[in-house]
């Protein structure tokens, strides 16, 4: 079949993607997820460790979660084949939706199919030309994407720059604006770092703003109870709009959410685009996300073997000699800075059996090339040494230390 125009210029993105050293590859799991998996390739199936799964808690196999979803498709069914506002609302939905919001104490929730719909359709269905929305530099893709389908100003402000912040609302204030947003992650997936929520909050509260935290990568393990980087702030009660995902430390499956004041969750159900025109969450998802979330609230063993994990591979690889960004989260990114470097380390450590994925741009900023680490609880003492053992011998093999 002869290529169109439009195919060519797809292949000829993609050879120079390629040529670039940018080409991400996609490997074949043919286990569950966990610290230890099974990876297909070349017709030969090989045990890897994993380091680069969202699974911080290990819950993403658990069998008590897996038991609970069995039990929703007994009773509920496979899919719901339908919206939430035509026929896509089970008990499941609302028992879950209630269940995040009392977690994280908000009065209402509201789901999606993922939290990049829930960013997605945040913006826009809450504010109009009239209003600003003060972004972080490092914010995720998903809150960028959903600001630019929104007609509110924009203003950004450098990572965790409090002065800029501090700036861009007298700047909105000066231009009129007429509803403030500062939106934030709470911890920023790509470096770890975590948001600095007390002084966003002061100067919220200062300039008359409101707040919005996507709290992606912290629900479930940072905090009290993992309730999140707010509340391990002291300031939950002073962001307005929570987000997050049930794809990573809450069971792993998929599933987004807004969590928020009651006029807020109501507003939302009525107006946001990728709600009504979803799918609802298959009932497995549901029933087995409560039970992640019941497991996550009162594991804190849990979450203490996640962070002395964190902290036993942060130091071997420091010893080790890698340049690795400082942080407390069980992110733990190793720096690379050259694209081709980060990738030839990859497809060392997956010839020493080590699964992980060099992140380069457009994921991160050129020039920032990396192999972003991820802990889990799942982990054991010895896979963190073999890891920190192939990282050293890969590296040493490449010249990077």
């Amino acid at each position: 079949m002869s290529q169109s125009k439009l195919g060519l210029h797809a292949a000829k993105a993609l050879a120079q993607i390629a040529a670039d050293g940018l080409m991400k590859v996609e490997r074949e799991i043919v286990s569950a997820q966990s610290s230890a998996i099974r990876v297909a390739r070349d017709e030969t199936v090989r045990p890897m460790l994993n380091f680069c799964a969202n699974n911080y808690l290990g819950l993403a196999n658990h069998p008590a979660i897996v038991a609970a979803a069995k039990r929703a498709m007994d009773e509920f069914g496979f899919g719901m084949a339908s919206v939430r506002f035509i026929c896509g609302t089970q008990t499941l939905h609302r028992q879950l939706e209630r269940r995040i919001a009392t977690y994280l104490g908000k009065d209402d929730a509201i789901l999606f199919a993922a939290c990049f719909d829930a960013n997605g359709g945040l913006f826009e269905t809450l504010l109009n030309e009239n209003d600003a929305i003060i972004s972080d530099s490092l914010n995720h893709a998903s809150i960028i994407d959903g600001i630019r389908l929104s007609k509110a100003r924009r203003y950004r402000f450098a990572n965790g720059d409090m002065n800029e912040l501090e700036d861009q609302l007298k700047r909105a204030d000066a231009e009129g604006a007429r509803l403030k947003l500062i939106a934030t992650d709470g911890v920023f997936s790509m470096d770890g770092y975590l948001a600095d929520l007390k002084t966003i909050a002061a100067l919220a509260e200062r300039f008359g703003a409101s707040v919005m935290v996507d709290d992606c990568h912290a629900t479930g393990f940072i905090g009290p109870q993992g309730r999140g980087a707010p509340h391990r702030a002291g300031v939950a009660d002073k962001i307005e709009i929570l987000t997050g995902t049930l794809g990573k430390a809450l069971g792993g499956a998929m599933g987004g959410y807004v969590a928020a004041s009651q006029p807020i969750i109501d507003l939302l159900r009525q107006r946001a685009r990728p709600y009504l025109f979803s799918n609802s969450l298959a009932p497995a998802v549901a029933a087995g996300s409560m039970k992640a979330i019941e497991i996550a609230e009162e594991g804190d063993d849990l979450r203490l073997k996640l962070f002395d994990n964190a902290k036993r591979f942060r130091a071997g690889l420091a010893k080790a000699g890698f340049d690795l960004l400082p942080g407390e989260t069980p992110i733990v990114p190793v720096m690379l800075y050259d694209a081709g470097r980060a990738q030839a380390l990859a497809q060392a450590l997956d010839k020493r059996g080590v699964y992980v994925a060099g992140f380069v741009f457009p994921v991160v900023p050129r020039g920032r090339a990396r192999i972003r680490t991820q802990m889990t609880a799942a982990h054991t003492t010895d896979e963190i040494d073999r890891a920190v053992a192939a990282f050293a011998e890969s590296a040493r093999e490449l010249g990077l230390i």
